[in-house]
């Protein structure tokens, strides 16, 4: 059974720090791209951070670009996403998803909330 569990969300202040993390299981996890996606009210699911398989090669979201940092452990089948200098924008249900050879799985989402 495929399953992908969020963690690590939850309220800040603008400016403050998070960690997201997304344990993998169920499929062979180093052998998938994994993403970060976000989607606030009212708005589309947006990609955030993007981590291919071996290589490891990051791609961002301009609006994250500098103060957010995507990384895998695949001895761990996890992924996580280090959100630095949060801003009230950035609020949203963040979702992670596991891509390969049009096999797409998306975990439940955690909910970040930036506000003072």
């Amino acid at each position: 059974q495929v399953q992908l569990v969020e963690s690590g969300g939850g309220l800040v202040q603008p400016g403050g720090s998070l960690r997201l993390s997304c344990a993998a299981s169920g499929f062979t996890f180093s052998t998938y791209v994994m993403s970060w996606y976000r989607q606030a009210p009212g708005k589309e699911r947006d990609m955030v951070a993007t981590i291919t398989s071996a290589l490891k090669i990051t791609n961002y979201a301009d609006s994250v670009k500098g103060r957010f940092t995507i990384s895998r452990d695949n001895a761990k089948n996890t992924v996580y996403l280090q959100m630095n200098s949060l801003k009230p924008e950035d609020t949203a249900v963040y979702y992670c998803q596991a891509a390969s050879r049009g096999v797409v799985y998306w975990g439940q989402g955690t909910q970040v909330t930036v506000s003072s």
